[in-house]
């Protein structure tokens, strides 16, 4: 059978693949220690839970507005309002089936062909592709661990076309776990605002911070900068709500009808139910996400200090999400053989950088267990001696 010319452009998922692969192993009956998926641990905080079951009661299982429940856009918009200084209205709001469909309407809404989207490397591995998809042109701009892995202003500025069109920012950071500073944020925005740009600010691990690190929407830089930012978040991360697919895009009206249209072919409304728990997310007490918070912060500890104690290894100190990301250039490796051979004779997962287009690096989820940490690093620590 002949396929679609895009399906062949798109890579598949590297980070599911190989997330995939450590599953099949462990239903296999081997002991097998994961730091593949981007996933908390925890289970949904039970007064979530306990919405969405009461939602279920109630009756709420039918359809709903493409763009969501109006309940929660209010929500949503008083949340932007409070926490990032945003000032969206309801109707500039769109709820999706996860932080990733709000990415994907908004590719498509907005990408035409021959456009340039500028993602710095390391990126989240759908966010070429998706550009990809729309059929836009992705300018990939690489940094190094030098500069903590963060685009400079004067590296978007030379990056900066008349085909440029969107600029992806990503704060706090996967896979580096990379926080931009307030100061950095401004300066980012105002090389968008002199280019007349536009930039999507993906901010799906923003309650997930360490140490003395502040997040600052791009979009709060400057009443300038709002006009040409689109917002991205979810619940997934910061609410242990992986699996509820439930995510939101704010932006310009225009652009929020045009993505909900697209949305309205393609999956309609996000499960009505799990929008509810949503809300609870929202107006309930933030306590849930300071306990796991803490406990990300206990194991980002350990897993930073074995890490470095392996020769060949050297990494910068994440200062939010949940990711250690590992330059192996020092061992010779190839990042995907590396993590292949890993997987495979000491049972460990782990993603090789090349999916985030840096193949001299490795990342490393602590999104697990202290136990299942210690193991897993003692594993790699003898895998690494083969290479010295």
């Amino acid at each position: 059978m002949e396929l679609a010319a895009r399906v062949r452009e798109v890579a598949p998922s590297m980070t599911l693949a190989i997330s995939a692969q450590a599953k099949a192993m462990r239903q296999e009956g081997l002991d097998i220690c994961s730091f593949s998926a981007g996933e908390p641990d925890f289970d949904t905080p039970t007064h979530i839970r306990e919405a969405a079951k009461t939602a279920l009661d109630e009756g709420k299982t039918r359809y709903g507005p493409t763009a969501g429940e109006p309940l929660l856009r209010q929500a949503i918009a008083n949340k932007l309002q409070s926490d990032n200084q945003l000032s969206y209205s309801p109707d500039q709001i769109m709820v999706t089936n996860g932080g990733k469909q709000s990415l994907f309407n908004l590719m498509m809404a907005m990408i035409a062909p021959g456009d340039e989207v500028i993602i710095p490397a390391p990126y989240w591995v759908s966010y070429p592709e998706m550009v990809t998809i729309a059929r836009g042109k992705p300018v990939i701009v690489p940094t190094a661990m030098e500069s903590q892995y963060k685009i400079t202003p004067a590296q978007l500025r030379q990056a900066i076309t008349p085909q440029t069109r969107l600029f992806i920012l990503n704060s706090p950071s996967n896979p580096t776990g990379m926080v931009y500073t307030p100061d950095e944020i401004r300066a980012l925005a105002e090389v968008v605002v002199e280019a007349g740009i536009w930039v999507v600010s993906d901010e799906i691990y923003e309650k997930i911070l360490y140490d003395d690190a502040t997040h600052l929407s791009i979009g709060a830089a400057s009443p300038a900068a709002f006009e040409r930012t689109i917002t991205s978040n979810g619940f997934a991360k910061g609410y242990a709500m992986t699996g509820w697919r439930i995510g939101y895009l704010a932006g310009p009206q225009e652009l929020i009808q045009a993505a909900s249209k697209i949305q309205s072919h393609s999956t309609s409304n996000v499960c009505t139910f799990a929008q509810y728990g949503a809300i609870a997310a929202l107006e309930g007490p933030p306590d849930c996400v300071e306990t796991m918070r803490q406990a990300f912060a206990k194991r980002r500890r350990t897993i930073v200090e074995r890490v470095r104690a392996i020769p060949g290894l050297t990494c910068v100190d994440p200062q939010g999400a949940f990711y250690l990301f590992v330059d192996i250039s020092k061992l010779g490796a190839d990042s995907v053989e590396f993590c292949e051979r890993l997987l495979n004779e000491k049972h460990v997962a782990i993603i090789p950088g090349a999916a985030f287009g840096t193949p001299e690096t490795i990342r490393i989820s602590y999104a697990t267990d202290l136990d299942t940490i210690e193991r897993g690093m003692d594993r790699l620590a003898e895998f690494v001696q083969a290479y010295l």
